[in-house]
This record gives structure tokens, sequence and C-alpha cells, in this order.
């Protein structure tokens, strides 16, 4: 029944830190498409930014789990290991198409990513990091492969037609409140707003002078004898 009294944090408890989204903005997210150097890798970004999927599970998608007709792709979800379909950008099928058209495949392999070079094998996580290292080396970024889930959730979150339980299904969470944390905007966003906000202010017409009343305000409110 005593008052709670506000104390210090005990010295070796750890302070939570604070988790923030990190996605690309669009225009940066252009420039690192634009320096992938194949079709394979094209439609892997695209394909993770349109299904938030992790870097691990759209790498083990194999060729049965792609549904091109109903645009659905296929994921075993980490942890839970469930099987998840996916809708993903016409775009990235596109590329996806663009990739298997000359991309030789051994006769009994099954996964549908696989290395360019002979001997053709499944390709993997480290390979893929490295084909995105390649790219920041020659923009000099440090973008990673989770970014490109985070840059997926904040486009889905920012479309008003989506709501955050829709987001939830999409990214696999297990509780919302690690959904929420996408509704963070991003400080470029903010700043962007506020100064259209200003622009927007400084374009509007002045307010008339108090104390004094236009002509037409005058005619309204007395009639005739207010003009004559």
């Amino acid at each position: 029944m005593q008052p709670h009294t506000r104390r210090h944090r005990a010295p070796l408890r750890q302070k939570t830190p604070e988790r923030v989204p990190r996605g690309l903005p669009d225009g940066l997210f252009d420039e690192l498409f634009a320096a992938m150097g194949s079709d394979r890798d094209r439609a892997l970004l695209a394909f993770y930014v349109s299904t938030g999927a992790r870097a691990s599970e759209l790498l083990g998608v194999t060729l049965e789990r792609v549904d091109i007709g109903s645009q659905l792709i296929a994921v075993e979800r980490k942890g839970s290991g469930r099987l998840q379909w996916l809708p993903a950008s016409a775009d990235a099928f596109v590329w996806l198409g663009l990739y298997e058209a000359h991309q030789p495949r051994p006769e009994d392999e099954t996964a549908l990513w696989l290395t360019r070079r002979a001997p053709h094998r499944p390709l993997t996580y480290a390979a893929m990091r490295r084909v995105l290292q390649r790219a920041n080396d020659g923009l000099g970024t440090s973008w990673t492969l989770h970014q490109l889930r985070h840059t997926a959730a904040q486009r889905m979150v920012a479309d008003p037609t989506m709501s955050l339980i829709d987001v939830q299904w999409v990214l696999g969470h297990a509780h919302l409140a690690t959904t929420e944390i996408y509704l963070q905007p991003r400080p470029d966003e903010v700043v962007a707003r506020v100064l259209e906000h200003h622009r927007r202010r400084a374009a509007a017409p002045p307010p008339p002078p108090s104390g004094a009343y236009r002509p037409e305000v005058l005619a309204t409110l007395l009639g005739d004898a207010a003009g004559g």
C-alpha cells in the first residue's frame, strides 16, 4: 500500500534498446535495384520488397512452391516451420521469368534460386549477402538483406487500404506488437511532410486585417443599405 517511488535502474539491468525500422526510401531502393548485375538478383530484390519474406525464407523456395497464375510464392516460416503462401508483385514474376529463361538447371534440382556459375547449386544466404555487398561497394552504401524486409513492411503499413492485421499476417509475426514498430515514421518522411506544410502555409493568401469588413461581407450582412 506504500506509494510508488521511481528509482534508478539497477546497475546490472540492461536497458531495452528502442527498435526502429530501417527501410530504404523509394529513391535509394531504385538505385540499389539498378546496381543488381543479373535478372536473378533483380527478381530476388523484387520478391523481398513485395512479400516481406525473410532472406533465408525466400532463398529456400522450391519450384513447386511458385504459383505464377495466382501471383503467389510459398515460404517455410522461420521458427514455426509452417508453409505460407505470400502474394508478390507482378514485376517480381516478370523478373523471375527472365531469370528462368536463361538459367541452366540440373535435371533433378528443385531449388528455385541457383548460382549463375557451374556447377549450378542452390543459392546460399552467404552468396546472396555477397551480391548485396558488391552493390553496396559500388554505391557507397551499407544496406542489408534484412532491411529489404523492413522496406516491404513500411510500404504496406503506409498503404491506407491495408490494416495492421494484414501486415502482421504477411510478415508472419506471432504478436501484433512486433508489427506495430513499423508504424514509426522515418525521419526523412517527417521532415518532408513538415516542409510541405510550411510551403502550403506560405502559399496561402494572408487573412484580412482584423476590424475591417470587405464590401461583399457588408452587402451580405446589411443588404442593399450597405451598398447604397
